[in-house]
């Protein structure tokens, strides 16, 4: 496996993922996607609009703004989550609506919608607030020293996603299921060799069947899930009680317990897990560049009166939202989705068989050189202007099936972001830059030491 060498002025761009500058065979290409699934990418991925091969089955990498629009929107039916993602992921989440197609994926999506309005989402910021609170004790508490950033952010995301989600607190044992979470992303979300040989679902994988704490993730979420019903909602609803008293507009249908269950699930796995990444690299970054940390610290500053950002000061943190952009573009939390093609179609001229797999690498997407200006280096500043392409930015994906929690996310991230810069100077630990590796999502392997030096 060939990897490219670093460009002289690598020292001055933040970290990347070195991509492969020739073909692998079948045994590399699990051996690199069992390790860091960005690393099948090729290179020619970052000037090419798509590159086509075969690895057991045919597969396509789209990097064309307007092919991705037709995969996403136009053709939407023909490109359903590849049997890999599906495989990856039921074990946890059930039928929810990241798993499921067509009708079943439609009634759920309308009856889930309304819980995540802009209204709602921001009648739920204190919650992040407090959060972004806890966050600040907790560094200063940790006193002169390194404080590993991603771990925090695991921990202030989580607080976040189960107090917004199961918002008494009693019934919902948050250890249990933040450990269940993380070893089933460490162990079950390695591809196996029968998912890249295309092998029918029902074939064991070895990995996810040692995967442990799924079903007593799944039992937690059903015990608060009853117990919320017995109880009746709190003065201010939260998501469960949202989900719970949603149905949808065009059958009256309401999800059963099995389907709210799961889908919980998914809003807690997706709803602290990206967030978090988001804010780890975004921390990175403001280490990295602290021309940019000051001006972001600057900001927040001069918007939060007490050091604590909350829902109505977003609008007004213009920079930092340009930070969290960059962040996601340059670390997108899903740096590749696949979807198997069901019928013959064509993009950017090539021939798309039925069964074939059409990968669309977002952490390609968003340094391709067609697309961006000097793609690889961290600049906030390119949000101030005109925005890209819509398909040439997809952190939260695009087309009907756009993340739902998208606004959530971006409004936790601010809120998180400026509080803690409000709050410390944040500087890289020398020899700890963090590695970019993706299984399931895109974390920085060896975590984000950082030292934080209190400012208030």
């Amino acid at each position: 496996m060939t990897r490219t060498s670093p460009t002289p002025d690598s020292a001055r761009l933040p970290v990347r993922v070195p991509l492969v500058t020739r073909p692998l065979g079948l045994w590399d290409s699990l051996q690199a996607t069992r390790d860091n699934v960005l690393s099948i990418i090729p290179e020619v991925a970052l000037r090419r609009p798509i590159v086509s091969g075969r690895t057991g089955k045919r597969w396509h990498m789209v990097m064309d703004p307007e092919a991705i629009r037709r995969v996403l929107l136009e053709n939407l039916e023909n490109y359903p989550k590849s049997l890999v993602t599906k495989n990856l992921l039921r074990p946890a989440v059930g039928e929810s609506l990241f798993i499921a197609e067509g009708a079943h994926w439609r009634w759920q999506r309308r009856t889930a919608a309304p819980a995540f309005s802009h209204r709602n989402v921001l009648n739920l910021a204190p919650v992040m607030t407090r959060a972004a609170e806890r966050s600040v004790a907790r560094i200063a508490g940790a006193g002169p020293r390194a404080v590993e950033m991603m771990q925090e952010m695991v921990t202030t995301t989580f607080d976040v996603i189960s107090d917004v989600t199961f918002s008494s607190g009693e019934g919902f044992q948050r250890d249990t299921v933040h450990r269940a979470i993380d070893a089933y992303i460490s162990e079950a979300g390695k591809v196996s060799l029968f998912d890249v040989l295309g092998f029918p679902d029902w074939v064991p994988r070895p990995g996810r069947l040692r995967a442990g704490g799924v079903p007593e993730m799944r039992q937690v979420a059903d015990r608060a899930i009853q117990r919320r019903i017995d109880e009746g909602p709190d003065d201010v609803p939260d998501l469960l009680d949202l989900l719970l008293a949603g149905e949808d507009p065009e059958s009256g249908r309401k999800m059963s317990l099995p389907e709210l269950r799961d889908n919980l699930l998914t809003f807690i796995v997706a709803g602290h897990e990206t967030t978090a990444l988001a804010l780890s690299w975004a921390l990175y970054l403001m280490a990295f560049d602290q021309k940019a940390q000051d001006r972001a610290r600057a900001e927040a500053q001069s918007v939060l009166s007490d050091g604590l950002a909350r829902g109505e000061d977003v609008p007004q943190l213009v920079f930092t939202r340009h930070v969290v952009d960059e962040a996601l573009r340059l670390y997108p939390p899903g740096g590749l989705v696949s979807r198997t093609a069901l019928a013959g179609d064509r993009l950017c001229g090539t021939g798309i068989l039925p069964g074939d797999t059409v990968m669309l690498p977002i952490y390609a997407l968003h340094r391709h050189e067609a697309l961006w200006e000097d793609p690889q280096a961290f600049r906030p500043d390119r949000w101030a202007g005109e925005r890209p392409d819509r398909y040439a930015y997809l952190p939260f994906g695009d087309g009907p099936r756009i993340c739902i929690g998208a606004s959530f996310a971006l409004q936790e991230a601010v809120i998180i972001l400026s509080t803690l810069l409000a709050n410390f100077r944040f500087t890289p630990v020398k020899g700890r830059n963090p590695k970019p590796v993706m299984i399931l999502t895109l974390r920085p392997e060896g975590g984000v030491w950082l030292e934080a030096e209190r400012v208030r």
